[in-house]
């Protein structure tokens, strides 16, 4: 069977007629900004993810994990897609219970289920995953996050996984009520730890039935219990021993120090540019953990200090998933956070010297207060350089939609437009049917699956199949996508920091494991680069305190840097076009290629002096940001 078909501007007067075609629709002003489709219906995702009641839910259990993941997990130079799947306290009869599902990337738009021939058939109550190259053996390894044991899966290097949770010394005297997850390297010693948030007891994701606890009403409705007047939970720190195995260390490290809560997703993020990974919790109805590393192994927890806890009014929010970008282009990262209905989501502006501000309302994301927020993500999708915001949302009680029409459980996405003036603007009504389609969603996972330059959302939705969101508006501006090999550091790179410099305009990222919620966006950064067709300088901050610059690097590419050898491979942008966006779209290679009047390099190797760029500096000594 052959996939969905995939258009290829082979000619530059196909291209530029098609260019034509697409901007004669409509003036610049008045088009939309952008266009977003749900391709999984035809590219093979079709499994549904199964949590709890489809129309009623007895126990908080029921409401929460659905984690993404989205990995190049054959190293084929092509993201997979992990999807995490739950269970149902009623049981399945005689049907079998769910599993997560891995699909393989095919290359033409379409995806295989290779679940089962890669070892990850597993059953239960599944939350979230997270990726990272834990024995950097060259192939990424997947971490799943359960109610009960998680598990750690050795990726062997031939499209399989090996469970070596117990071997690897991370199965947990008891069990627990895991969330997220995130790989990190907190002592910068080349091997990445591992932190693991927790919602509530465990014993207590099904200890009250609706009406028999604290908190079983909602707006005047009897409905699941929780998390309020349930007991809370302690995250947890693994550190990497460089041999395969991992200890517990979070008492040591003083992750155990504040009291229990109801911990989400973690995002790890250099908060303070000082060169050492942070840790940010999001809690559901407290305030949330910012654990500040120490550089000696250990953190403090300074979330309310740091001004990053509460709101602007000293309020706890029920918070879900959180991304991590520098939104005004400052040189320092931005928190985003997603939190219950009848509340905003929270912008957290990074003022430096470790201090932020709630610029919630300032930036005109307290715009939406209907929705319940989860996955989100910071991501440029048109291209200009200001990143942008993307939100999905779904309600924990079906009984909204018996709330009054304000309310729903089905809920659309959120999109706001950054307009490089501190502010954002909610494109959502005008950003395509995938935004504006109702579903109940928790993880979604960011990422190029296509390799065209441009972001796609693969969401996992809740009793339904998962969404795959792809931006079928034609653009010009360029792009340039980085893939990052650590040799002294990690091998996932994990908390390389990569500026991009284009003129006086400074562009700033982090290689990430764990993040939006429960999920793992793709290891590779993305940068938008507007009209500038190449890079006038990259610089890549080592975890181990290295840097490597590079000088004239061009755009509309892949470019992959290892460590202390600058570009080591580099690949054009694939042409390719959905066929669920139309004959009318022109792909964005193709865009390219007409605005400048070359096909030359579309879908083949980019020429190697434009690959390669040039390597200015390779530097063995700590970076100023890492001292």
């Amino acid at each position: 069977m052959i996939g969905p078909v995939l258009r290829l501007c082979i000619s530059a007067v196909l291209c530029a007629a098609a260019l034509a075609l697409a901007s004669g629709l409509a003036p610049e002003s008045a088009r939309d900004p952008a266009r977003y489709v749900d391709l999984a219906p035809t590219s093979g995702l079709t499994a549904r993810t199964v949590i709890g009641g489809e129309r009623a839910k007895e126990y908080i259990l029921e409401t929460t994990g659905g984690g993404v993941a989205v990995f190049d997990h054959d190293d084929d130079g092509w993201l997979d897609i992990f999807l995490v799947n739950g269970s149902r306290l009623s049981g399945f009869a005689e049907a079998a219970p769910p599993t997560s599902r891995l699909y393989r990337n095919r290359h033409d738009g379409s995806f295989a289920d290779v679940t089962e021939r890669a070892g990850l058939v597993r059953q239960g109550w599944g939350q979230g995953a997270c990726v990272g190259d834990y024995d950097n053996d060259g192939h990424p390894d997947l971490f799943v996050t359960y109610y009960g044991q998680n598990v750690l899966y050795r990726n062997q290097g031939d499209g399989t996984f090996a469970d070596v949770t117990r071997k690897s010394g991370l199965l947990t005297p008891e069990d627990r009520w895991n969330t997220g997850c995130a790989f990190l390297d907190y002592d910068r010693d080349g091997h990445l730890d591992l932190f693991v948030s927790a919602y509530t007891a465990y014993e207590d994701a099904t200890r009250y039935k609706p009406g028999e606890g604290k908190s079983c009403t909602w707006k005047g409705l009897t409905v699941m219990c929780g998390p309020r007047g349930l007991r809370g939970a302690k995250n947890a720190l693994f550190r990497g021993n460089g041999d395969g195995t991992f200890t517990d260390v979070s008492a040591r490290a003083g992750i155990l120090d504040p009291p229990p809560s109801y911990g989400f997703t973690p995002l790890v993020l250099d908060y303070d540019n000082d060169g050492w990974p942070d840790v940010y919790v999001a809690n559901d109805s407290a305030a949330s953990l910012l654990f500040h590393n120490n550089h000696d192994g250990t953190f403090k927890e300074v979330g309310l200090l740091a001004g990053a806890g509460l709101t602007a009014d000293g309020r706890a929010q029920a918070g879900m998933g959180v991304s991590a970008a520098d939104y005004d282009r400052d040189g320092r990262l931005d928190v985003v956070k997603t939190n219950f209905d009848d509340d905003t989501s929270t912008l957290y502006r990074n003022l430096g010297n470790g201090i932020f501000e709630d610029a919630t309302f300032p930036s005109g994301l307290g715009l939406n207060n209907r929705y319940l927020g989860w996955g989100v993500g910071f991501l440029d999708f048109d291209l200009d350089g200001w990143p942008d915001i993307f939100i999905v949302n779904g309600h924990v009680y079906p009984e909204a939609d018996r709330a009054g029409s304000r309310y729903s459980y089905e809920q659309p996405r959120l999109l706001y437009r950054n307009r490089g003036d501190g502010r954002f603007e909610d494109v959502s009504l005008r950003a395509g049917p995938g935004i504006l389609a109702r579903k109940n969603s928790r993880g979604a996972a960011f990422g190029d699956l296509f390799n065209t330059g441009r972001l796609d959302v693969v969401v996992n939705n809740m009793n339904d199949a998962p969404s795959l969101l792809h931006d079928c508006t034609a653009r010009s501006e360029h792009a340039l996508l980085l893939r990052l090999l650590g040799t002294r550091s990690n091998r996932s790179a994990i908390g390389a920091r990569v500026t991009v410099q284009l003129g006086k305009r400074r562009l700033i990222d982090e290689v990430r494991s764990g993040g939006s919620f429960c999920s793992q966006n793709d290891l590779r950064l993305h940068f938008g680069l507007g009209a500038s067709a190449s890079a006038d300088r990259v610089e890549v901050d080592w975890p181990s305190g290295g840097k490597d610059v590079v000088s004239g690097l061009g755009a509309d590419q892949v470019v992959v840097l290892r460590e202390g050898a600058g570009v080591v491979g580099a690949e054009a942008f694939k042409a390719f076009v959905p066929g669920a966006c139309g004959s009318e779209i022109p792909s964005h290679a193709a865009m390219v290629a007409a605005s400048s009047g070359s096909v030359a390099s579309l879908g083949g190797p980019v020429s190697a002096p434009e690959a390669s760029g040039r390597m200015v500096r390779t530097s063995s000594t700590p970076s100023a940001r890492s001292r």
